[in-house]
């Protein structure tokens, strides 16, 4: 798939959240090149003008720096989340740098900070996230099986060099978290044995947006987890597998 990369400019970067547990959001790109199947953000669009397919695009907020620092000024202080409905570690992060800029804006202010990405390059940034009194960094992890991973994420970094990175992350003493959502077809006690030693929490989405992703899991003879009791059970062994740990599931 081709990827359409344009630079904009952002009037506003720091939003309200709605979130629970977070004040706001902030978003350096809008789109992303991960293009997961079933992902909520494509909404998105309606914002943007674009008619390009969702994953296709990545609109790059060049201002957003600026802008973040200019709102910091203003703002109460409250939890920041990067990001809510982009991967701020996404591959134009390599070249553009403006989650480890915005990261650097959200120091000067010690803001507290969630980090919530699919991609190992969050490492690259360990020197600034290591300088902050309060901030989490969850890795997505969705399934243990990479042939689901390529089918629903087909362009997200592979689970193993999530887990080397979530690993690297809480050998530097960092807080760490696992997102589990939406519940891929997976083995959960081979989840939890990988994740258990190297995440301090765990966030599991119960939901499997089937409205997006119906047709693929049953192309893929996978239908059995579009069962809603089905993704209970698998849930209720992801918690009892995790015990120990905190763990929230919405």
């Amino acid at each position: 798939m081709k990827m359409l990369i344009r630079e904009v400019a952002s009037r506003s970067l720091l939003s309200k959240s709605g979130i629970p547990g977070v004040d706001y959001c902030v978003n350096p790109y809008t789109g992303c090149a991960h293009a997961c199947r079933y992902c909520y953000a494509e909404f998105m669009k309606k914002f943007t003008g674009h008619r390009e397919p969702w994953g296709s695009f990545v609109d790059v907020k060049a201002n957003a720096p600026e802008v973040l620092r200019r709102q910091l000024k203003r703002a109460r202080r409250g939890t920041v989340m990067l990001s809510s409905v982009t991967d701020p570690y996404q591959p134009v992060e390599s070249k553009y740098r403006l989650t480890r800029q915005c990261l650097a804006v959200l120091l000067e202010h010690q803001f507290p900070v969630d980090v919530l990405t699919k991609s190992p390059l969050v490492l690259r940034d360990a020197d600034l996230i290591a300088r902050f009194k309060d901030i989490d960094i969850g890795l997505t992890i969705t399934t243990d099986d990479e042939r689901v991973r390529k089918a629903f994420e087909p362009n997200a970094p592979p689970v193993a060099a999530r887990l080397r990175a979530l690993k690297e992350l809480h050998e530097k003493g960092i807080r760490t978290y696992v997102f589990i959502g939406p519940v891929l077809p997976m083995n959960p006690d081979k989840i939890i044995q990988a994740v258990s030693p190297y995440a301090d929490s765990i966030l599991i989405d119960s939901m499997n947006y089937p409205y997006k992703t119906a047709a693929l899991y049953r192309e893929m003879q996978l239908s059995g987890w579009l069962d809603s009791d089905f993704i209970a059970r698998v849930v209720a062994t992801l918690k009892k597998g995790f015990s120990g740990k905190k763990v929230s599931v919405c």
